[in-house]
């Protein structure tokens, strides 16, 4: 004995499984963007001679360039805006400050040098480890960065050769909205980061 069904029992199973394949379309895409914004931004590779990090992609890479001598070694600068040359020389005298001369709201800068005379100690601050080297970290409201209209200080000392040596720098500004997620990226970008010399 056959079973048919009537028209209105082959619509009602026909949109039973219509609204199962939307619920169920639905939980995936649910589960993707939570993954997705988990995650944080898309994030792309930065390399040169002498050290290799990912950052997120809207913060472009500005390696530096300056042909005359320094007490200072700009490695590269990232930011979510150009930059222009840090130092300007006026006569005999040679000046630097910042690659940005005010953040956007949004803004992120990030300076890494090797800079300043050989040191014999990281200085005060909380001990973390960065490509498995000492260094300190010192998180403050707008500290030194406040020059450019930054909310947000993140200065990291790192020790990447023995003592006394000269260490290396890492400062990101950063200015609101977005102060919680700028500072998870740079999280990431420190924990990414490794060190072509010993």
């Amino acid at each position: 004995m056959e079973a048919r069904l009537s028209p209105q029992r082959l619509l009602t199973y026909a949109a039973a499984l219509a609204a199962l394949v939307v619920l169920t379309s639905g939980c995936g895409g649910g589960s993707d963007a939570q993954a997705a914004a988990k995650h944080g931004p898309p994030t792309v590779e930065y390399s040169n001679s002498v050290l290799s990090f990912s950052h997120p992609a809207a913060w472009n890479a500005f390696p530096f360039r300056w042909d005359g001598g320094l007490h200072f070694q700009p490695l590269v600068y990232l930011s979510t805006q150009p930059v222009h040359d840090p130092c300007s020389m006026q006569g005999n005298t040679l000046s630097c400050g910042f690659p940005i001369g005010r953040l956007r709201p949004g803004g992120v800068l990030v300076t890494w040098n090797a800079s300043s005379p050989p040191a014999t100690g990281l200085g005060p601050g909380p001990r973390i480890r960065v490509d498995g080297r000492p260094a300190r970290r010192i998180d403050t409201a707008a500290g030194i960065c406040r020059s450019i209209g930054a909310d947000r200080t993140i200065d990291v000392l790192i020790q990447t050769r023995p003592l006394p040596s000269t260490p290396t720098e890492f400062t990101a500004c950063l200015r609101g909205p977005g102060l919680a997620q700028a500072e998870k990226s740079v999280d990431a970008l420190l924990a990414s980061t490794k060190f072509s010399s010993s």
